[in-house]
């Protein structure tokens, strides 16, 4: 653009001195201030291009900051776990289920969504939610049973990696409503809870520990079962409720805070033998693609991609 005004510029320059025939002396005048008005304004527009900030490159701070907040309570879990505080373990992993709710909403209110901060969400859960709980449940009981122990944990493990890996590529896909599979964060509290039980009221684990192994392995297979577990997402947390909304909620408080470990065993418990109950009963006939398997949901990036290519 700048060559331009200037090469016309030249050119009506060189017209006035070749040809003045044509052009008279206030011609000339006006032909000057309308092409210094142009070049004034067109390096006004450039300084200002020049003058602006260029965006930054980086991370939203405040939603990754609570990611970062979970993914410490979930190491913070496995240390305390070696050196024998089971209880502080346990209630490390509740934590991080607090800090994991709380990164995602924080994310949308403030509109700071970015695809960092998914990928960075879902190897805090991996951390918090599928390693930790394993390496809390075997230092607690596992060790004693030898290989069946820590095969207990590693499916717990591997469950807790497919279950990400799958939720990670059905958003937007599946129905919000329900969840494919125990969630990571609910198993991990199923896992959790039974240790600070065990813990808490001082319960031997000689006869617990294969209990819980059995526990932890059924938790990893549900975490890669077919079975629809309900989201909450429908629930408009931010509509009107009724008065006695909130003395219910009140009352849970107290309950809760009577006996954490206890009634938080009983609610994720339930709530994982909730998902097989509600796929039996909303089903005339159970089919193995109702348990396990591929279900209509499932897609693989590979073969998408194969699809779309031409044939021929």
């Amino acid at each position: 653009m700048l060559p331009t005004l200037l090469g016309v510029w030249a050119i009506s320059l060189r017209l006035c001195k070749i040809l003045p025939s044509l052009f008279s002396i206030k011609i000339q005048h006006y032909l000057y201030a309308i092409l210094l008005s142009v070049l004034h304004y067109r390096f006004f527009i450039d300084e200002i291009k020049f003058m602006s900030p260029v965006p930054k490159k980086g991370i939203y701070l405040l939603p990754n900051l609570l990611t970062t907040a979970g993914l410490f309570s979930g190491f913070y879990a496995v240390v305390s776990s070696m050196n024998g505080h089971y209880e502080a373990a346990a209630v490390a992993i509740f934590v991080a289920m607090i800090f994991d709710g709380l990164d995602g909403r924080v994310a949308r209110i403030t509109n700071t969504q970015s695809e960092f901060g998914a990928e960075y969400d879902s190897m805090a859960d991996m951390v918090s939610f599928g390693v930790a709980p394993a390496l809390v449940a075997y230092n607690w009981g596992f060790a004693e049973l030898g290989k069946l122990g820590w095969l207990a944990a590693f499916i717990y493990v591997a469950g807790a990696a497919l279950r990400l890996a799958r939720f990670n590529t059905q958003v937007g896909i599946a129905d919000s409503r329900f969840f494919q599979g125990l969630a990571s964060p609910a198993a991990a509290g199923v896992v959790a809870s039974f240790v600070w039980v065990a813990q808490k009221y001082a319960l031997d684990t000689a006869y617990l520990s294969w209990l819980l192994a059995g526990v932890t392995a059924l938790c990893g297979l549900l975490m890669v079962s077919n079975f629809k577990y309900n989201s909450f997402k429908e629930v408009n947390w931010a509509g009107k409720v009724p008065f006695v909304a909130l003395l219910i909620v009140m009352l849970v408080f107290v309950v809760v805070a009577t006996e954490p470990a206890l009634v938080l065993f009983i609610v994720f418990a339930l709530y994982a033998l909730a998902g097989p109950i509600n796929t039996f009963r909303s089903v005339e006939k159970v089919r193995l693609e109702d348990v396990v398997g591929d279900s209509e949901h499932d897609v693989d990036a590979e073969f998408t991609q194969d699809q779309d290519k031409p044939k021929g």
